[in-house]
């Protein structure tokens, strides 16, 4: 089975892929496979430079993802026109993870799912990790370089929670619970769909 994982910044989607992971779900991280897509060499290098030019890039060659997200967020013309190189590379990268997998759950871990309007037709069910936005404010804080008001604009930026709890199968509501507690209610998604061989913790 194929499932969407989605969640806003600091819902802890990314534990949460963590533990299908360890529950024997094979994960596909979109964001990994941007990141690798514009790093130095990277196949989406050449359109951003030619599209943004030089000051977006950085002196090895990369993303400077900093200046790329600065105007990502203040233009969403200039957003739009970076995702028309994106997206079709990630899907693309995505999709050949996935049909390359063995594991009886294939987890595509898609930040922006609701948002893209894309993928719900390429999955079978969207697994919603969610928590208040004072939650993932505090959490996005303790992370190295960013300010309230760069999470204000974030989360301004994505899916309310409400859209994306109309959009899910199955919500894991990650606040103010222990981390055994969210594992167990994973594992047990997992059996369900289809995960038969669970790892012990």
């Amino acid at each position: 089975m194929r499932i969407g994982l989605t969640g806003g910044i600091g819902s802890g989607k990314s534990t949460v892929a963590g533990f299908l992971r360890e529950a024997g779900a094979a994960i596909v991280d979109t964001d990994a496979i941007s990141r690798a897509l514009t790093l130095a060499g990277g196949a989406a290098m050449p359109a951003i430079a030619q599209e943004f030019g030089a000051d977006f890039v950085t002196t090895d060659g990369a993303l400077d993802r900093e200046r790329m997200r600065a105007l990502a967020f203040s233009d969403a013309a200039a957003k739009r026109r970076l995702e028309a190189i994106l997206h079709p590379l990630i899907t693309a990268g995505a999709l050949a993870q996935a049909d390359a997998a063995t594991a009886p759950l294939i987890v595509f871990d898609v930040p922006l799912l609701v948002e893209s309007g894309r993928w719900r037709s390429r999955v079978a069910r969207v697994l919603v990790v969610d928590c208040s936005a004072a939650t993932q404010i505090e959490r996005v804080l303790q992370r190295p370089g960013w300010t309230r008001e760069g999470v204000e604009g974030v989360l301004a930026a994505q899916a309310t929670r409400e859209a994306r709890r109309a959009a899910a199968d199955a919500v894991l509501l990650n606040d103010g619970i222990p981390l055994d507690t969210l594992r167990n209610e994973v594992r047990s998604l997992a059996a369900r769909w289809g995960c038969e061989t669970i790892t012990q913790p």
